[in-house]
């Protein structure tokens, strides 16, 4: 089965770590074989905040670009995942969990999925604890 990506214009996509952008249209691309493949809109900057679960998100992202660095990367993220399992409450836990299973299936753009509403959780943990409200999205807004 195909993957098919309607890209905006001057969007960017990873595509086995090769950055690709699109035109000044919109396009779309079919992805005919297996390939790892994430938008440069999931992706978290290196200056981002080091919070845990970014952290985790970040190890996990570097896997899915840089298929080189898997053998070395998998042990640390699994660890990092087990980290967070225990500092988190069931209602989100179980987005870890199923990132640790994705990553020992080998699919990293799942577990990055699996991730991002324990991110936001963490994102919203932090802003009350600083005595912030949180941005509706601030893991967009930030470019994190």
């Amino acid at each position: 089965m195909a993957l098919r990506l309607t890209l905006k214009p001057n969007e960017r996509i990873v595509v086995n770590g090769c950055v690709i952008r699109n035109a000044n249209r919109r396009q779309m691309l079919l992805i005919e074989s297996t390939a790892d493949v994430i938008r440069a809109e999931d992706l978290l900057d290196e200056e981002c905040e080091p919070t845990p679960v970014k952290q985790a998100y970040f190890l996990i992202q570097t896997a899915l670009i840089r298929a080189d660095t898997r053998e070395t990367l998998v042990p640390v993220i699994q660890e990092k995942l087990a980290d967070l399992a225990t500092i988190f409450s069931s209602a989100v836990v179980g987005g870890v969990f199923e990132a640790a299973n994705w990553i020992s299936q080998g699919d990293y753009y799942k577990a990055l999925s699996a991730l991002r509403p324990v991110m936001r959780h963490e994102e919203e943990v932090l802003a009350r604890l600083s005595g912030h409200a949180a941005p509706v999205s601030a893991f967009e807004d930030e470019g994190c």
